[in-house]
Formats: C-alpha cells, structure tokens, sequence
C-alpha cells in the first residue's frame, strides 16, 4: 500500500513539474508571435506571474478553492489563509494518491495559466502595473471561486448531472479566455492594426521560438492532463495520454485545411494555434474520449479556431496570439463536447455542460469587466501612442532584447 501511495504521488509530483514548463511554452509562443520591440516586457509578464500564482494561492487561493465539505453545493466558501497543514498530510490518510503539499503544488501550477492567457490578448500595449495588479486578482480570486464551483464540490458539481470538467477546458482555459476578451476588448487594438482601408497584419518577429514555445506546451499538457488523473493508474493515464495527442494531432490538421481553404496558403500560426485548440478541446473529457471522439474533437477544435481568428478581428477585437480563440473558443467546445462525445453523453449532461459554460462566462465577464473598467477610469490600463511606437521594453523596461541588431518596429 505504501509502495502504491509514493508511485502516485512520485507521478504527480513529476506532473507538476511538466505543468510548471508550460510557463516557458506561452513565454515563447507570445514572445514569438509579438514584435521585437516588446519581447521584454512579455519574458516580463510571463516571468511574474507564476510567481503571482504561488504566492497568492498559497495565500488565499488554495482555501477558496478546497474550502471543505461545510459549503458543498454553494456558490462560495473560505476555508482561511495560509496552508495549515492537516492531521495525516503525508500519509494515504490525506489521500490515497498524493500527499497535502503535492495537492496544493499541483493545483498552484494550474492556477497561473488563466493570467498568462489574457498576457497574450492584451500584448503590445497594455501596462504593466495594472496588468499586474488584475493578474493578482484574477488568480488569487476569481479563478479559485470558479474553481470551487466544481473542483471543490460547489453549485456546478451538485447538479442532478454533475458538471465535467476533467482538467479545465472551462475552469482553466475559458476562465482565461473570457478575461482575455474583456480585456481585449478594453484596451482596444494596437495602432494601425484596423484602418479605412481595413485590417492589416502585424506579424511576429520570431516564429522558430513560437514554434517551440508550442511544442514545451503540447509537453507540458502530457502533465496538464495526465497528472489531472490524481494517480498513477496505468490504464488511465495511458488513455489520456492518447486521447491528447490524438486531438493535437487533429487540431493541427482541422486548423491547416480550414486556413488553407480561406486564405490559399500554408499558415504555420494557424497550424500551431490548431494543435493548442485541439489540446484545449480535449482537455475537458481527456478520460473519457475514444479514439474517434478524440480525433472529432480536435479536428472541430482546429477549424474553429480559423474561424474564431477571422470573426475577432472583424469586430475589431485585437489579439495578437489568438489567445481568445485557442482558450476561449477551444475551451467552450470541448466542454460542450463532453455532453455529445463522452462516457456520460446525453442531453442532461449537454444541458449541464452548458450551465457551466454560462455561469464561468458571466461571472468572469463580471469580475474582470469591472477590474478593467476601473481601471481604464482611474489609472489608466493602455501605454500611450509614444510608447506603443517605440515600444514597451525600452519605455517599461529601460532595456531591450535584442541590443545589437537594430529594428524597424
């Protein structure tokens, strides 16, 4: 029994650490697909927030999230700050897989990402400082409440059909995804993105490194969603790690036919923002797809996201990595995949799925709407038109990543 207790906890812990590489993988990506002019300053954002991740979940996130079995069904509850440890919280009498401390560090990996997805949206002109003081309360707050919502046995897993949410399509990705479109949204787009004479492409400076930062991702989602099994179970484990790589896979190839068919041409963005759709998608029911259903999910999952791409930037929506599309867009389908696709498909699980859906959108729509919004009143949340010019490395950061080449943007 002991043997079988460190095994599952050795494999968590090592799911930590894959989760945790993640950071690099949207480090490189977002640095990629943005200018050179702004490469410190998102190595910035994307450095800081892991570090706003742990400090505040340890703080006050864990125990908003696990509040206890006293506010099962609720909306809200509060188990108190800090990590008190708990009588039995290095043996099977915690939990049969994993020790108290690899419950809270694993969880603490997954608490950053919904603040590195909206980093992305709002590259290129969003200040730091209040970049940083929303990323603070989005993950020490909102992310843990929703959360709670099903993780830690709130409204949404007390339904008559349980809400699913395997690994976070919703309470990760869309979490993000919806903050990631407010402010965006917010903001507004960077200069001369959309013109009288309509949208005009600003490309990145760097797709090798965006390539790569997509494959540390697709990596690290092995740990996302393998370590999201809470044990070291063979069979399961093996399965997910299927289930993953096959909607990878399919997202890719979703997100080449469908660009190719719009645009006439090989778009390797397009393709790597596919595989993160297609990881995304599958995220949501990784336990319980097939095969077929895997390849369906992210086969749909790559294609939406072209479309998704076209639609925000028609609406003047300015994301410079796709960050909306990809968590946002990604997350809501393969939510909503697990009610047409899953072990437990049926129309009351699809009705379920969808209540979650909702209920995440609106809340999160709520929270960083009005986090945004004042913001944008009081200290203001966008650089000025100088700056933006010039960009943010030297103006934020008195430096710049690449001194000894000279740039035009």
């Amino acid at each position: 029994m002991q043997e079988l207790f460190t095994v599952n906890n050795l494999w968590m812990m090592i799911a930590t650490t894959m989760v945790f590489i993640m950071h690099l993988g949207f480090a490189s990506l977002e640095a990629g697909l943005t200018r050179s002019k702004n490469t410190v300053n998102i190595l910035f954002k994307n450095t800081i927030i892991p570090a706003i991740g742990l400090l505040s979940y340890a703080f006050v996130g864990f125990n908003l999230m696990y509040p206890g079995a006293d506010y099962a069904g609720s909306f809200f509850g509060f188990a108190g700050f800090g990590l008190p440890l708990p009588e039995g919280w290095d043996t099977s009498n915690y939990n049969e897989g994993y020790t108290f401390f690899t419950d809270f560090i694993f969880q603490a990996m997954f608490a950053a990402t919904a603040a590195t997805i909206v980093s992305g949206a709002v590259a290129e002109r969003v200040k730091l400082g209040p970049f940083i003081f929303f990323s603070v309360l989005y993950v020490a707050i909102c992310y843990p409440i929703v959360g709670m919502w099903k993780w830690g046995g709130g409204f949404l897993d007390a339904l008559d059909t349980s809400f699913y949410d395997f690994a976070g399509s919703t309470i990760v990705h869309s979490v993000g995804g919806w903050g990631a479109l407010v402010g965006a949204a917010l903001l507004g787009p960077r200069l001369g993105k959309y013109t009288s004479r309509g949208m005009t492409a600003i490309p990145g400076h760097n797709i090798p490194l965006a390539t790569f930062g997509v494959f540390l991702l697709w990596f690290g989602w092995f740990g996302f969603n393998g370590g999201s099994v809470l044990s070291a179970d063979p069979g399961l484990v093996s399965k997910v790690f299927v289930t993953t790589s096959l909607a990878a896979a399919a997202g890719a190839f979703g997100a080449l036919i469908v660009s190719y068919l719009m645009f006439k041409t090989y778009d390797i963005t397009m393709v790597l923002n596919g595989i993160l759709a297609g990881l995304v998608g599958i995220t949501a029911g990784a336990d319980q797809m097939g095969v077929t259903s895997s390849v369906i999910i992210g086969l749909v999952g790559g294609g939406l996201i072209v479309f998704a791409v076209v639609f925000f930037d028609k609406i003047k929506v300015d994301d410079p990595v796709g960050a909306i599309s990809v968590h946002l867009v990604g997350g809501i389908w393969g939510t909503l995949a697990v009610g047409i696709f899953g072990d437990l498909a049926s129309m009351s699980q699809f009705i379920s799925q969808l209540i979650g859906v909702v209920s995440v959108g609106v809340f999160c729509v709520i929270f960083s709407g009005v986090i945004f919004f004042v913001m944008k009143k009081t200290v203001g949340i966008r650089v000025d038109e100088k700056e933006e010019t010039e960009g943010l490395d030297i103006n934020e950061h008195s430096m710049r990543a690449y001194p000894d080449f000279a740039t035009k943007d």
